[in-house]
C-alpha cells in the first residue's frame, strides 16, 4: 500500500515549526483573511512567503486555507490574496466557494486546487465534478463510512487525490455547515468565528415560569445533547491506506504548538508503521492522550460515533514547562520557560523523532550562571542539565491534570 501524506496544521509560525520538526509532509495555514480559523494567529502578508520558504526548506508542501464562505464586498480584496498566495510559492489552496476556486484559477494558477471539507463531498459525482473542473483534490467530508469513501475512490478518476480528517475536533453539523453560532453570539462559523453554542450546556425555561429551569437530555447520561466527540484514527490507519486515502488530516490550527508538535510526530510514526507493514509502538499511541482532547472516538469511519452527553470539558493532564533552544554533546541545554517549575521536579522530554523519556530537573541556572531553585517567568531563558542531548524545539512537559472540573 501507498504511504499516505501526513498534513498537519500550522497557526502561527511557532506551530509551523514545530509540525515541520516533528514529521509533517505538508502543512496548512492561512493569511488573515479568507480562512476558516479567525482566531488562529495566521499569517500576515510579509509573514506568508517566510512561511512557504521554511516549509520548503523542510521539503514539506504547504496548503492555504481559502475556505471561507465569502460575501460580494469581500471578492474585491481576494485576487490580491489570491495573486500573493501565487507568487510567494503555496503549493495548493483549499477553497469551498465555487467563485473563489474560478478566481483562484485565473489569479493562482500555479497552485494545486483542493476542495475543502466545507463543500461536504460525500459522493462520487460530486467528487468527479471537481475534478473535472479543475481540482487536484478533495477533502471528504467528516461523516462518512470508510465503504463510502472506497466506493467515492473507485467511481473518480484515479488522478484525483483524497484526502480525510484523520484526528481532531468534531461539528455537529455537516462540516462546519451550521448557522447556530451565528444566530446567538454573531459570530459565523461558515466564515471561521464559530462560538461553539453545540458545547453548550443547555435548560429548558417556560415561558410562563421565568427563571425555573428543566434539563434537556437524551438519556440518563446529562444534557449536552450537541456534543461531539475528538476524533482519532491512530489505531486504524491500515484501513485508510486500504481505502485508497492519498492524505490525512489532523485538525487543530487554533490549537497550541504543543498540541501541533505531540499529534503531528505520533501520527507520523504510526503511519511509518503501517506502511512498513509493523505494529504501532504503544509509546507513541499514549502520546494522543498526552494533549488537550475531548473523549476520543473514530468519528464516522465504522458508524455513528455517538455523543458524550456527560460534559463538553476538554482533557488536559500534561503542561508544557519549556522547549529547547539549543542542547551540547554533554546534555547542557538552554531552554525557553513555558510555565514554572523547580529543581527536583518529575519532568518528560519528547522531541523530533525522540522517544519520550522521564527526567528528574537538575543543574537550574539563569544564562549567568547564577543556580536557580525554580524558574517562574514565561519565555524567560535559562539553562538546564539534561540527561542527554536533545534537538532544537524537543519539549520538556509536566504531568499535572488542568482539565476543567
Amino acid at each position: 500500500m501507498k504511504k499516505i501524506e501526513l498534513l498537519a496544521p500550522a497557526g502561527d509560525m511557532e506551530k509551523l515549526n514545530m509540525a515541520l520538526r516533528y514529521g509533517a509532509d505538508a502543512v496548512y495555514l492561512a493569511g488573515t483573511s479568507f480562512g476558516m480559523r479567525s482566531f488562529a494567529g495566521n499569517f500576515s502578508p510579509e509573514e506568508l512567503p517566510a512561511a512557504v520558504k521554511l516549509a520548503h526548506g523542510f521539503g514539506a508542501r504547504v496548503h492555504v486555507t481559502v475556505n471561507t464562505m465569502a460575501r460580494g464586498e469581500e471578492l474585491e480584496r481576494l485576487p490580491a490574496h489570491l495573486e500573493l498566495l501565487n507568487d510567494c510559492g503555496a503549493d495548493a489552496l483549499i477553497v469551498a466557494d465555487l467563485g473563489a476556486f474560478r478566481m483562484a484559477q485565473k489569479y493562482a494558477p500555479r497552485c494545486e486546487l483542493h476542495i475543502s471539507t466545507q463543500v461536504s463531498i460525500a459522493n462520487r459525482v460530486s467528487a468527479q465534478a471537481w475534478y473535472e473542473l479543475g481540482a487536484k483534490r478533495v477533502v471528504l467530508a467528516r461523516e462518512l463510512s470508510l465503504e463510502e469513501i472506497a466506493a467515492i475512490r473507485a467511481g473518480t478518476s484515479p488522478a484525483l487525490e483524497i484526502e480525510v480528517f484523520a484526528h481532531g475536533a468534531m461539528c455537529v453539523s455537516y462540516s462546519g455547515r451550521c448557522l447556530l453560532s451565528n444566530y446567538m453570539t454573531g459570530r459565523d462559523s461558515n466564515r471561521g468565528a464559530c462560538a461553539q453554542p453545540c458545547r453548550y450546556q443547555y435548560y429548558l425555561m417556560e415561558e410562563k415560569r421565568p427563571g425555573e429551569y428543566f434539563p434537556v437530555f437524551e438519556d440518563e447520561k446529562g444534557s449536552y445533547i450537541m456534543n461531539s466527540r475528538d476524533m482519532c484514527m491512530i489505531d486504524h490507519l491500515e484501513d485508510l491506506m486500504r481505502v485508497g486515502v492519498d492524505c490525512i488530516k489532523l485538525e487543530g490550527r487554533a490549537k497550541s504548538a504543543y498540541y501541533a508538535a505531540i499529534v503531528t510526530g505520533a501520527y507520523r510514526h504510526a503511519l511509518d508503521a503501517a506502511a512498513a507493514g509493523l505494529p504501532l509502538d504503544p509509546l507513541w499511541r499514549d502520546e494522543v492522550e498526552k494533549i488537550s482532547h475531548r473523549h476520543y472516538s473514530t468519528g464516522f469511519f465504522y458508524g455513528q460515533p455517538g455523543q458524550y452527553y456527560e460534559d463538553s470539558r476538554y482533557i488536559r493532564e500534561y503542561q508544557v514547562a519549556a522547549v529547547v533552544k539549543d542542547c551540547d554533546e554533554n546534555g547542557l541545554a538552554t531552554l525557553s520557560l513555558r510555565n514554572k517549575f523547580s529543581a527536583g521536579d518529575e519532568l518528560e522530554a519528547v522531541g523530533p523523532d525522540v522517544k519520550p523519556f522521564r527526567l528528574r530537573a537538575e543543574g537550574l541556572e539563569s544564562p549567568e550562571g547564577e543556580r536557580l531553585t525554580e524558574v517562574r517567568t514565561p519565555q524567560s531563558i535559562f539553562r538546564m542539565r539534561l540527561p542527554r542531548q536533545l534537538p532544537p524545539w524537543s519539549i520538556l512537559r509536566r504531568q499535572v491534570d488542568l482539565s476543567a472540573k
